[in-house]
């Protein structure tokens, strides 16, 4: 093999075996979701949220540093931590103030840092290469807020390494309702989502249907429906 060629084919090698290294084969997310450690309230949240297809959908593996926007009480927060395991990370964003400080008492949040801070800048300047970033359930809360959304997705942009994935799950909205009904109805409609990510610069690559309900009219406030609720689960990726 000819020296120029030679290295070339060394750098390829070099290249798929750092990919190799960052992250695992994909765990067993039923055993993952069914660990004895988890709190009673997760459970419940369980036949909501559907983590087990959520995790696939995600593909969360191990050795990922991962990104939870708004992560709130840290339910998805836990999930993320216990599939990228202990040679992962896990930054979960919370604005305003801390809202972890029990759950990341458990032995297996060690991997787990929360940060506090604008949704315009959800990580510290020096987390990027992520792999994955979550933002569940509250991205319709952002369009009564001040907060300069084309800023925050910039921001998740560049906090993503190239190829990294931001999942955004939400409750969705008739079409035309844009943005207007956040406030009233706790929804926003699945083309807004969309139009607003794919100008921070993501493609859009797939749609999770496991939360979907086509009964639900979608007019209606999402809190104690008569119906399971329609929720979206977008993939998008950074080029």
């Amino acid at each position: 093999m000819q020296g120029s060629n030679l290295r070339s084919w060394m750098a390829v090698v070099v290249v798929v075996l750092a990919g190799c290294a960052s992250t695992g084969t994909a765990p067993d997310y039923q055993a993952l979701v069914a660990s004895p450690d988890r709190s009673e309230a997760d459970r419940k949240n369980d036949v909501r949220r559907k983590p087990v297809q959520f995790l696939q959908f995600m593909d969360v593996r191990p050795g990922m540093k991962a990104g939870d926007v708004s992560s709130g009480g840290g339910y998805s927060t836990e999930l993320l931590a216990r599939a990228v395991g202990p040679t992962g990370k896990v930054y979960a964003h919370n604005p305003g103030k801390p809202r972890l400080e029990e759950r990341l008492k458990k032995p297996v949040m060690k991997n787990v840092v929360e940060v506090i801070g604008p949704f315009e800048k959800p990580f510290p300047s020096d987390v990027h290469d992520l792999d994955l970033v979550t933002f569940n359930f509250n991205y319709h809360d952002v369009t009564y807020m001040a907060v300069d959304r084309e800023q925050m997705n910039r921001a998740i942009f560049a906090a993503l390494k190239s190829g990294g994935h931001y999942i955004v799950a939400d409750h969705s909205a008739i079409a035309g309702a844009g943005i207007g009904v956040g406030k009233t109805l706790h929804r926003i409609e699945e083309g807004a989502v969309k139009r607003e990510v794919e100008a921070a610069g993501f493609r859009f690559v797939a749609e999770g249907g496991f939360l979907r309900n086509r009964a639900d009219p979608r007019t209606a406030p999402v809190a104690n429906p008569e119906q399971p609720n329609d929720e979206f689960v977008l993939k998008f990726v950074k080029p």
